[in-house]
């Protein structure tokens, strides 16, 4: 019986219904590090390992053998009626064993493997272990909360190459690093069976030490939470961590075999969670490590994961503190743009003769492959501030960096795309959020010179990357008739990633008018070569023919000039000059090359 998902009503959740599995799976490929596991006892029982009260229950049998009685089928009551009082795991190790070693002796033959486990391959990391384990050695999950004081996720993990932080006692929270700053912490909120006190009965479970409660909220808030194997029924204190946690940055995932409790219900209501119903806990997570891998490998990715990635973005933009978080975020996007668009995928020596077809083809396969990435530049172009912008110029340098001068020229002049696309998405966001400072800086991205490189010529984003530099005039299925094909083509793709800044089709041409016309204007005033005058654009636009487009914009940035002179934002950015006199020097230039430029 395969993984099916709990419905949701419709007037609780419009629209189509979509496997929440594939959208967990998209969430969390676009949000690497931004899911927490919550993982019970569920996960344990799987390999054998009996619960903290199954193991309190038989403790309660062993000791009323020593006793010389029997505690008939309830040993809790048999306990109660004895001492007075509800059975204490911690208690009644004690009892039965008073040094350290004997009480570790005791639980050792609970969790540990003996020769009949080995041979029924009990107490082992099961395949939900494992597949959690690939989710973190893929980079995919860093944060773990569970409530088993067993070592079979540490084994796994060890398995997989990954030495999680595991933190188990009070001491041990205190002074932590904040868990991204790990490849995988590990938080133990029963305690683990060998190095700390164990955290088992109802008064137990009540409340935790108040570092571990501030930890605990930190990640609550911090992540979103994936939920499997926890009732939610006996653990009072991580059931009010839960429900005084007021972020919903992120979705709350809860799995659950059977109905959940109508406590777990009250969580499930209260974070407005996603509940997925399953046949266990290794079906959830194979499946669930398998897709992701798969939304690794192939693009384009579900239009949830891109959501998701931008919801990310917003987020890491919105504070500094999370400067390193969205370094890491964004060069992992890039990364994996790269290799999806790297040469294994796109040869440059096939044999194939190159048409207009095959050209359209590499040219949209390209534009699939950085989907995300286009739509995460978009709200970075809008809302970067001047920290972030090494972090955007590191991810043009590393789509410019490609294998060696050689194979066919159309080919190698088409790995370049990605990264215009990328400039060029950047860009929009600038315009529509007006910040010139920002484009102007991502213009001058400085590029590595290659081999057979003019020692005289400049390399940079603004003169390496748009597309009449790339792409004078070649055939494109589609553009056959325009006179700048690969301006077209970019403009048409780029504007379903523009919904966030966006959606009217007049402002988004203006938009991208206007970027042409000031990466126009930049090129200009730092060519690329030192003898390139003023007066000689070699960059051209789709502005060249949108008459009405270009006039309005040249008027605003005169009159923009004129009216605020040195206060300008053309002239602070430094885009097309530092003063208000050498950037009317370039517009004018620019004005007098329109007429006599030949679009071919």
């Amino acid at each position: 019986m395969p993984i099916s998902s709990q419905p949701t009503p419709p007037s609780h959740r419009p629209g189509p219904t979509i496997d929440p599995i594939v959208s967990l799976a998209s969430s969390i490929y676009a949000a690497p590090k931004g899911y927490a596991l919550l993982l019970g006892s569920g996960l344990s029982t799987g390999a054998g390992i009996p619960t903290g009260w199954q193991i309190t229950l038989d403790l309660v049998n062993r000791l009323a053998a020593v006793s010389g009685e029997t505690p008939g089928d309830d040993p809790e009551a048999w306990y109660r009626d004895r001492y007075g009082e509800p059975p204490s795991y911690s208690r009644l190790l004690d009892e039965l064993a008073k040094g350290p070693d004997d009480r570790q002796s005791i639980l050792r033959a609970y969790i540990e493997p003996g020769d009949e486990d080995v041979e029924s391959g009990d107490k082992r990391p099961t395949e939900a272990h494992n597949a959690i384990a690939s989710l973190v050695r893929g980079g995919f999950i860093n944060v773990i909360i569970t409530t088993n004081f067993d070592r079979l996720l540490e084994r796994a993990l060890s398995d997989a190459g990954v030495e999680p932080v595991v933190l188990s006692a009070s001491d041990q929270v205190q002074g932590a690093l904040p868990p991204h700053h790990r490849e995988c912490t590990i938080l133990k909120l029963h305690g683990d069976y060998l190095n700390s006190p164990i955290r088992n009965t109802e008064d137990e479970l009540a409340q935790y030490p108040e570092l571990v409660d501030k930890f605990l909220d930190r990640i609550i808030d911090d992540y979103g939470l994936v939920v499997c194997g926890w009732s939610g029924e006996w653990d009072s204190a991580l059931r009010e961590a839960i429900s005084r946690a007021s972020s919903r940055r992120f979705t709350t995932y809860w799995t659950s075999i059977d109905e959940p409790s109508d406590k777990a219900k009250g969580l499930i209501r209260h974070r407005d969670a996603t509940r997925i119903t399953i046949n266990d806990a290794d079906t959830f997570f194979r499946t669930l490590a398998d897709r992701v891998v798969a939304l690794a490998e192939f693009a384009p990715p579900h239009p949830a994961s891109t959501d998701a990635a931008v919801a990310v973005l917003k987020r890491y933009l919105s504070e500094s503190r999370f400067k390193i978080q969205l370094s890491d975020f964004i060069a992992t996007e890039v990364d994996k743009l790269a290799q999806r668009t790297s040469r294994e995928h796109f040869p440059v020596s096939q044999g194939t003769p190159i048409d207009a077809s095959l050209i359209r083809e590499r040219l949209d396969a390209y534009e699939a492959a950085a989907a995300t990435a286009l739509s995460l530049a978009m709200v970075g172009g809008a809302w970067s501030e001047a920290e972030h912008v090494r972090i955007w110029q590191d991810a043009l340098r590393r789509l410019e960096q490609r294998g060696e001068r050689s194979g066919i020229m159309t080919y190698r002049d088409l790995e370049q795309v990605p990264a215009t696309l990328l400039l060029y998405a950047l860009g929009l966001g600038a315009i529509h959020a007006d910040r010139l400072s920002f484009l102007s800086a991502v213009l001058s991205t400085p590029l590595p010179r290659r081999m057979d490189d003019d020692p005289d010529i400049l390399r940079r984003a603004g003169t390496g990357f748009p597309p009449y530099m790339l792409w004078r005039r070649k055939p494109i299925v589609g553009y056959e008739n325009r006179m700048l094909p690969l301006n077209d083509w970019i403009h048409d793709r780029l504007r379903s990633h523009a919904r966030e800044l966006t959606r009217d089709s007049t402002t988004y041409t203006e938009m991208f008018d206007k970027l042409e016309i000031l990466v126009a204007l930049n090129f200009a005033h730092r060519p690329p070569v030192p003898w390139l005058g003023k007066d000689e654009f070699l960059l051209r636009g789709a502005f060249g023919y949108r008459q009405e487009n270009r006039e309005q914009i040249i008027s605003e940035i005169e009159r923009s000039l004129s009216l605020d002179g040195n206060q300008s934002p053309y002239v602070t950015s430094g885009i097309f000059g530092d003063s208000p006199s050498e950037c009317a020097s370039v517009l004018d230039a620019f004005k007098q090359n329109i007429p006599r430029s030949p679009f071919d």
